[in-house]
């Protein structure tokens, strides 16, 4: 009797889409029982000052003059391409509110915690993925240390602290770069062009833009430290961890900035009903 080999169904779309929709769901599962024992952690005490000073230090001191670039030509590239269009509508003026407003609310958070996810984040990820690599991680469990408390609690807490920091220096560069090149090389009155400014930017756009980038921080860190933490095995694993690190963490910094902005616009306008037109 012939004998009658069963046969691998072929792949098809379903097969693939549900495939990737389990593993969305498995990666989902594994990023929030790593952030519930990050919490855990954190709240039975903070690490060492030796510890936690050096990340604050490779976060925060070294990731300075990136941002201060940064910052300072997005206030020169919105003075440059703002011009013309208010120039047509006679509200040259009014330059130096839409400057800033755009700076403190939106573009200097969300433009500088992606640049902190790209320098931040990969080196998290690649250092913990190393770790992983060598067997550093398992040497520390065996020792009886807990390495989310000794590695990612650390790098989570710089990140959390210093990026709205880090967010703050960004606006005020972007602030300075936009007034030079609007009063310096376009020629806008310097006086109107601080006193629109002041009349339009509110202590509240200041502060919804440091309390986004609190959870750019935030997320940054613990996307960082999850795909280090779990990387795949070789160079290729670490190289894999970085470039998902930041590819995830900037996607999670344009979630949250959609997220926040509709709740924050909503009480806005729920505390001060009768806001100013910027026009």
């Amino acid at each position: 009797m012939a004998s009658h080999q069963l046969s691998q169904p072929r792949d098809t779309f379903i097969h693939v889409i549900g495939r990737s929709l389990l593993a969305a769901v498995e990666s989902v599962g594994n990023l929030t029982l790593f952030a519930l024992q990050l919490v855990v952690w954190i709240g039975r005490g903070l690490p060492k000052r030796s510890v936690l000073l050096p990340s604050m230090y490779n976060i925060g001191v070294l990731s300075l003059p990136v941002v201060m670039i940064t910052g300072g030509f997005i206030g020169m590239v919105l003075a440059v391409q703002a011009y013309d269009q208010f120039r047509l509508m006679h509200l040259e003026t009014r330059l130096g509110a839409v400057i800033n407003v755009s700076l403190v609310k939106e573009l200097g958070p969300v433009l500088a915690a992606t640049m902190l996810a790209g320098r931040v984040g990969s080196r998290m990820a690649a250092e913990l993925g190393t770790m992983r690599v060598t067997e550093q991680i398992d040497a520390l469990t065996a020792l009886g240390a807990n390495p989310i408390h000794y590695l990612v609690v650390p790098r989570f807490l710089a990140c959390f602290l210093l990026i709205p920091l880090l967010t703050a220096v960004a606006d005020c560069m972007g602030i300075v770069g936009g007034w030079f090149i609007s009063t310096q090389v376009l020629g806008i009155n310097s006086f109107h062009y601080w006193h629109h400014a002041e009349t339009y930017v509110t202590a509240f756009d200041v502060l919804s833009g440091l309390f986004k980038s609190v959870f750019f921080g935030a997320s940054i860190a613990l996307v960082a430290c999850h795909r280090g933490f779990h990387c795949g095995a070789g160079a290729e694993g670490v190289g894999r961890a970085a470039t998902e690190s930041f590819v995830l963490s900037f996607v999670a910094i344009l979630v949250l900035d959609f997220f926040l902005g509709v709740f924050l616009n909503a009480v806005y306008y729920t505390v001060w009903p009768a806001s100013v037109p910027l026009l």
